[in-house]
This record gives structure tokens, sequence and C-alpha cells, in this order.
């Protein structure tokens, strides 16, 4: 349980704290997969570019090109459907942008326009969770896009450059689909059990809440993995086997006084490479979980509208703190106002403690990526051929060091930013810093103050909702444990369903703790409801009765990737 969440009598002004903000993490398990994806579709556009030269068009290729960062943690069938959307909405972004600059060069125009470009971008990158890198590289490229001079002419032709980086990207993004076709819910899986393993070694040290908050959030992106693959057919067989082990690292969550952590581990580790995935045993209650997530597939999802509606504050404050953010720069003389709209834009996130945190970072990491930048200079100026190269290094380093944290990252975007306006000819680095320092401080200053004027209010109600939606879920698990034989498939339906509540709650009520100025949340509702959900996770768990897995960490299933 986290204790991020105020009680009834906290203050509504929050405290905004340095602590931890540029801690660094241990990094993601694929760190090299999104900074090797961006290197393969970035370089051959750009390399062609040079040797024809053109450099002066790679920002159309790029647009296309930066699409491989994106979906590296779904399923081959829906990475394809993600990116095939984010080309799309890139090129969508991307023709809005030529063509208002193809029609107006009023700054404070195009500053508008991109502030509106922003706050959709970022509305629909947080509905439809498309993940990291999110709204920010869309934006990016738009906005940049708006202060680049064009005709109505030339519009066709940048767009085709765009559209066809984007192809070469989503081909970069599918390759590894042949050589390890269920690769990402291999690692979703493992994942799963490696949180609930620290979950169980935790509960037996008394420091568990941190953990179990994890471990169920592993257990909710694993389902929504598998849930992604096809139910019949070949892809089915694996995904069935995964199940089972999903199932019990969610068993380890619910009872994990009764988990071995070792073996939990074990499972996980059997999953990495292509070896055969590990056998669990049969339980009582198999086919009734297989059952259970055919439910849970069959299920469609809220509406986009629907999903749309909650992130209307979110939206608000983007296209606010964007505008101001670009309205400032002009006002200082600046002549790329659209590096502070980014800068804006990048800080939002899903409440204003997390945004103070992003400022933070994206101000340290953005000073010293301009440092990095005067010390690298002087070599890409040697030459094109050496331009190109240091800013796909950069590039790999991005993707590389961003999962540690994000100022860390941001060192490496900085200066590759830099780089990519020296593409056109030569720009005087003193010039490209200073106006690069001062368009971060505006635009985190004036991004984090219309984070502050746009408020949340609705975080309040939105917990309400979602403690009210745990319980009714928590009953409905009740209700079929009371019976004495439920239908096939609706006690583990049910149970998955109380899961599934009960992360959104955690979720729910952590977002809205860092509100300000929001009214004092139900703290002692918002524990009552997990305690009382995780107990009947637990009961659920006792009357399936799963027997001991005998051999468990020596059998297999005869299922290959």
């Amino acid at each position: 349980m986290s204790s991020a969440t105020p009680t009834s009598g906290t203050s509504p002004v929050r405290r905004l704290s340095l602590a931890g903000v540029l801690r660094l993490r241990r990094p993601s398990e694929i760190w090299f997969k999104p900074a090797l994806s961006s290197v393969a579709a970035v370089a051959p556009p750009n390399l062609l570019l040079l040797a024809l030269g053109r450099l002066d068009l790679a920002m159309y290729t790029m647009a296309g090109s930066l699409c491989a960062l994106y979906a590296h943690n779904r399923p081959y069938a829906a990475r394809a459907r993600t990116l095939a959307w984010v080309v799309l909405g890139m090129l969508g972004g991307l023709a809005v942008a030529l063509v208002t600059a193809s029609l107006t060069r009023n700054a404070v125009v195009l500053v508008t326009v991109g502030a509106l470009l922003a706050a959709v971008q970022k509305a629909l990158c947080d509905a439809t969770r498309v993940g990291p890198p999110g709204n920010v590289v869309l934006t990016f490229i738009s906005s940049a896009a708006l202060f680049v001079p064009q005709t109505l002419g030339q519009v066709p032709g940048h767009l085709a450059l765009a559209t066809a980086a984007g192809v070469w990207a989503w081909l970069v993004g599918m390759a590894p689909a042949p050589i390890r076709p269920h690769g990402p819910e291999r690692r979703a899986t493992a994942q799963a059990l490696n949180a609930a393993a620290a979950y169980a070694a935790s509960h037996r040290t008394g420091e568990d809440a941190p953990a179990r908050a994890a471990g169920y959030a592993a257990v909710q992106a694993a389902w929504q993995t598998l849930l992604a693959l096809p139910s019949t057919g070949a892809r089915a067989i694996t995904r069935h086997a995964l199940e089972r082990l999903v199932v019990r690292a969610e068993v380890a969550l619910a009872a994990p006084a009764d988990a071995d952590p070792e073996r939990l581990r074990a499972w996980a580790h059997a999953l990495r490479g292509g070896g055969r995935i590990p056998r669990t045993g049969d339980a009582p209650g198999d086919r009734d979980e297989l059952l259970g997530v055919d439910a849970e597939l069959a299920a469609r999802p809220a509406p986009l509208w629907q999903r749309l509606g909650p992130l209307a504050p979110i939206a608000a404050r983007t296209a606010l703190g964007c505008a101001l953010a670009g309205y400032a720069s002009l006002a200082l003389g600046i002549g790329r106002p659209y590096w502070a709209l980014v800068t804006a834009a990048a800080l939002y996130q899903a409440n204003l403690t997390l945004t103070w945190s992003r400022a933070v970072q994206r101000v340290v990491g953005n000073l010293a990526g301009v440092l990095l930048f005067a010390a690298i200079a002087p070599l890409a100026h040697l030459g094109q051929a050496l331009l190109v190269l240091c800013c796909l290094a950069l590039n790999f380093g991005a993707e590389a060091l961003i999962t540690r944290n994000y100022w860390l990252g941001s060192v490496c975007v900085t200066p590759m930013a830099l780089l990519v306006t020296e593409f056109a000819g030569y720009q005087a680095p003193g010039d490209l810093m200073t106006e690069r320092a001062v368009d971060t401080l505006v635009g985190a200053l004036v991004g984090f103050l219309a984070a502050v004027v746009v408020t949340n209010r609705r975080a309040g109600n939105r917990v309400e909702e979602a403690v009210a939606a745990a319980d009714r879920a928590r009953e409905r698990a009740a209700r079929l444990l009371a019976e004495a034989a439920p239908a096939p498939g609706a006690l583990e339906a049910a149970r998955r369903g109380l899961a599934a509540a009960l992360t959104d709650l955690r979720a729910t009520a952590d977002g809205a703790a860092g509100e300000w100025w929001g009214r004092a949340l139900p703290q002692e509702r918002v524990v009552l409801a997990e305690r009382s959900g995780h107990r009947t996770l637990a009961e659920a768990v006792r009357r399936q009765a799963v027997r001991p897995d005998r051999d468990a960490g020596t059998r297999t299933e005869d299922v290959r990737p």
C-alpha cells in the first residue's frame, strides 16, 4: 500500500520535493532494442540523403524514422497495428504543420497551432496508452516543421519522404518477428513472475507495500500483452502456456506466504531466449482459468471518447503551457520558439508532482546536453558525414540511457537536436547553445506555471469512482465464492477483474495524490477497498485449491518461440 495518498485531513497544498528526482534506476531489460531500432531506422535515409547532397531534407525522413521508437513491448501482431497508427499520427501532425507553414509565417499563429497540436497528441497518446516515448517525439517533429518555410507545392513531396521513412521504420520494428515471434509476451510474463517473486520475498520481511503495487501492475501488463494475442491457431498454444505462468504470478500475489520466490524466478529465467516454456503442473482450475481469459478477451474496451474525457485537464495544461512558452520565447526574440514549446509539452505527466519532477529532469538534462554539444560540435563541423555519424551515436545514447532516468537521456537528445538544425547549413554554436538554454528555462518555467493554474479538480471524483469499481468487483468475486459450483471460468474472470480494479485504484489514488488544490482524498475508503479486495483475492486462490507443482522446475511445455 502506497503511502503517497494523503489522509482526509491532509492539506490540499502538497510539497514539491527534489529528493530522488535525479536518481538513476536500473536500465530496462530491453534498453538496446529501441536504441538499435532507432539507429537502424534513421541511418539509411540520412546516409542516402547525404550521398545525394540533400541532407536539408533529413527532417522529413526523421519524422517517419523516429516511429521505430514505439511499441517495443507489444506482441508483433499488436505492434504492427500500433506502429501503423503511430506512423499515420506522425504524418497527420506533420501534414497540418507543413500546410500551416505554407499558408502563414506569422509566428504567433504558428505557436498557437503547435500548442493545439501538442494538446491533441498528448491526449491521444495517453488515451490509447501507446507507451514511451509518448507524445514528445510527435510534438517535436510537428512543432519544428511549423517553422520551416514551405510552399504548398512542396508539401506532397515532403510528406512522401516521411511516408517512405515511416514504412521503413515499420519494417525495422517488425524485423525481429521471424527470429523470436513470441519474445514480447515471454518478456512480459517473465516480468510478472519476477515481480511476484519480489513481493513474496518482501512479504516475509514486512516491507511489501511497494512490491505489491509493482507486482499487480506487472501482472496486469502481462495480461494485456497476452490478451492481444490470437485465441485460436498456432500462436494460441504459446499464449495458453504463458497464461498458466501469469496465473501462478497472480496466485503468488494473492497468497504470498504460500509462494516460492525461487521457483517463480526459475520460471522467469526459463523464459529467456528461445527455450521451452516451463510447465507449472496441472491444477483443478486450469480449464476455468483459460475460460476466464477468453471472457476477458471478448470484453470490448471503453470507447475512445470515454477515455479522452478524464484527460481534459492534462490536454488543457498542454495547450496553455505550450502556447505561453512559445509566446514568451517570441517575446525574448528567440528564433526557434518551438524549443520552448516542446520543453513545455514534455513536462506534463499524470499529476502536478510528477510534472514538477519532469521539469527538473528536463532542465538538468538539457543544460548538461548543451555543454556536451559544446564539446562535440568541433568534431561534427569537420564534415557532413561526421555530423550524421555524431547524430546517430547520440540517437543510440539517448534511447540507451533514458530508461535510467529521463534527464540522462536528455543529455544526448539535446546535442542531437542541435546538430540536426545544422543539416540545412552551418549554425553558430554559441547562438545555438544560448537559444537552447534560454528556451529550456522559459519552457520549463512557463509550462510548470500553466500546470499550477490549470487544476485537475476531478481527480478526487475519479478516486471515488475507482473505489466504487473496486468494491463492485470484490462483491462480484465474493458472490461467486459463496456459490457451491460457480459457472466455468466465472471465478477466474472475476478474480482478474478484481485485480484490474485494484491496480486501477492504486494508479488513480497515486495520480490524484500528486495534484494541488484538490479536495482531500478518501484515504480510509481507499485503504479499506484495497485490504478487503486483497483478502478476497486470497480467498479465491484458496477456493481453487491449487495443488503444489511437483517437479515444476524441470518440466516444460513443448512450445518453442
